[in-house]
């Protein structure tokens, strides 16, 4: 697929992209379980993707009792993911995280911490997670989380609009955001676990994109089902009809649920199979994560020296 990497500017609503398209549950399901059963790495190269994967994460805290110390604490790890002692046996300089993603009313201690570093700050934003609050006030707290310097943002939909098949509504609200978010980047998180079917999922991932999105994301971490392989399926398949019908380039972003260094591996498999390596990038594949890099660290370790230490060594503060 050739695609451009300038951002994506939308189109007008073209529901002739999207409204005879339907999704097979069972055939995503098999062709998922047969991606991540075919392609497995080990050794030196399962190392190196899990060194991707760390650079692909957003590393993220979202909860009720965020302070600005465990921001810090937050941006600490984003800036040095691994011990200098892994990195060392392993022959790499110090990576980073791709992002660190915040409250709104966080993101300027984080934009402190992260001074220098060139880690960009995402904050979600519209009444996250429900996104059930009117528009106007959540299109100013995405004006209040760019002022405050957020380089993202993660806007939620209003699920009611996909349910009930109101294309127009819901393009006009992502649109309005896309606006709102300036030159600050757009990931607009589909709650896909919250849509019905994966029918539903295509078409909002196609709307969301010819609104402007230059991301597409599957879940705001707090649904009862959030990123699983056949919902990403189905957004990367919208997403690479999208880039052969207007040559942009879209981004992709699984939260919710992946825990594990073999969560990780099973994504990156499925990025690789579905779109090629240019979606290895965290420019374009993003994992929104919180414990993930805890378990990554740990099974570098174990590939370094033979043995695990314990959990709760890796895990965040």
């Amino acid at each position: 697929m050739s695609v451009s990497p300038t951002r994506n500017p939308g189109t007008e609503l073209r529901p002739e992209w999207f409204e005879d398209v339907q999704v097979n549950r069972t055939a995503a399901e098999r062709r998922a379980a047969a991606i991540t059963a075919s392609r497995t790495v080990k050794k030196n190269y399962q190392a190196a993707w899990l060194l991707r994967a760390i650079q692909c994460i957003d590393l993220t805290t979202l909860a009720g009792d965020d302070t600005p110390g465990r921001v810090r604490r937050l941006c600490a790890k984003a800036r040095q993911p691994v011990r200098p002692d892994i990195l060392e046996a392993l022959g790499v300089d110090n990576i980073t995280t791709g992002a660190v993603c915040v409250y709104p009313t966080m993101v300027p201690h984080a934009v402190k911490a992260l001074e220098g570093s060139g880690i960009p700050v995402a904050s979600v934003a519209t009444g996250f997670p429900s996104g059930l609050t009117p528009l106007p006030q959540r299109l100013a707290e995405i004006t209040y989380a760019v002022g405050e310097g957020a380089h993202e943002i993660d806007i939620v939909i209003t699920r009611e609009h996909v349910l009930l098949g109101n294309w127009q509504a819901l393009y006009d609200e992502i649109r309005a955001m896309r606006e709102a978010c300036g030159e600050a980047h757009m990931k607009a998180i589909l709650a896909t676990g919250e849509l019905g079917t994966l029918t539903n999922v295509y078409r909002a991932s196609m709307v969301a994109m010819q609104a402007g999105a230059d991301f597409i994301k599957t879940s705001t971490g707090k649904e009862t089902e959030n990123a699983t392989l056949p919902v990403s399926l189905t957004m990367l398949r919208a997403l690479r009809d999208y880039g052969e019908l207007t040559g942009h380039a879209i981004g992709f972003k699984p939260a919710g649920g992946l825990r594990t260094a073999k969560d990780a591996l099973a994504w990156l498999a499925l990025m690789k199979e579905e779109l090629g390596n240019r979606w290895l990038q965290p420019d374009l594949f993003r994992i929104g994560a919180s414990s993930l890099l805890g378990d990554i660290e740990r099974q570098l370790e174990h590939h370094v020296t033979g043995r695990y230490a314990n959990a709760e060594h890796h895990a965040l503060s």
